[in-house]
């Protein structure tokens, strides 16, 4: 199924490239953040990232100008009110999604659908804070949202057959690949992909090899395409760390216990490509600097 118009609140990373992903169909975007200065922050980061596409040949100059066209941004939720499709991608924390979702519910008619991008909350839970949970779904996005082919679509206790099928016909408007998920903590690609990259931090801590043979070590033995230190780089070591946190709490299992070495940079400001700074360093176009 395909929508009319979409909303999308949170201009981060996520928020922009969901938008940039929906925008691409030909489908009107509304991107909302509080923030109306890191609104046009975000449009220039979208814009630059599309030119850095350009550049690779994965675009062109019309395509950017176009979706770019298509989304336009607001920093009142209010202005959602008539949107029939809405997607959060807010930072993962449990009370500033509910609080959004209660007052998007008070605003947007009964019809809307609500959608979240969380990758480790409870669907249930978020649609508890809202009149409709047979109308609030999870559809997990993978960074970089445009290149990434597949969509986790996460149902609630309460999620209604009809609310799935028309998101899961959305996310094949999208041309994403969809992976039915029943709500579980970290559902399939957190829940799996964590471990791995805690392991991997062990590992470095532990001083068993650098972080470069590390990421050689998997890459090349295992067929990935980036290793797990710098793949935590690029989704970024705060929200890393968040998701750890999210499914030890749920779960209680020490397997999610944050690395020490995770929780130093985290408290250091070391977040990854975002910073400059992870376990790689980086150029303000977020490419990895050559290790002297």
């Amino acid at each position: 199924m395909s929508f009319s118009k979409v909303a999308v609140v949170g201009a981060g990373v996520m928020g922009q490239g969901i938008s940039q992903t929906v925008a691409s169909t030909g489908t009107e975007v509304e991107l909302f953040d509080i923030d109306a200065d890191h609104l046009s922050l975000s449009i220039k980061s979208l814009s630059d990232e599309m030119d850095r596409e350009i550049e690779r040949w994965g675009m062109t100059s019309s395509e950017k100008k176009a979706i770019l066209s298509r989304i336009k941004t607001t920093p009142n939720l209010t202005d959602a009110e008539d949107f029939p499709l809405i997607i959060e991608a807010i930072p993962e924390d449990l009370a500033l999604k509910t609080s959004l979702f209660s007052k998007l519910d008070k605003v947007c008619p009964p019809e809307t659908i609500f959608v979240t991008n969380t990758s480790t909350l409870s669907i249930t839970e978020i649609g508890a804070a809202t009149a409709r949970p047979d109308k609030v779904i999870g559809l997990h996005f993978l960074n970089p949202v445009p290149k990434i082919p597949l969509v986790e679509i996460v149902r609630g206790l309460k999620t209604s057959d009809e609310t799935y099928e028309k998101i899961k016909e959305f996310a094949a408007t999208l041309g994403k690949t969809p992976v039915k998920v029943f709500e579980y903590p970290g559902y399939v690609t957190t829940r799996i992909i964590v471990p791995l990259l805690n392991e991997a931090m062990h590992v470095l801590m532990e001083g068993v090899a650098t972080a470069g043979d590390i990421d050689n070590a998997i890459k090349l033995g295992y067929g990935f395409n980036i290793g797990p230190l710098a793949l935590a780089d690029k989704m970024g070591l705060d929200v890393v760390m968040d998701w750890m946190e999210n499914l030890l709490n749920e779960l209680s299992d020490h397997k999610y216990n944050p690395c020490p070495l995770l929780r130093k940079m985290v408290r250091a400001g070391h977040l990854g490509v975002k910073t400059g700074q992870g376990f790689f360093k980086y150029d303000s176009d977020g490419n990895r600097l050559t290790e002297e």
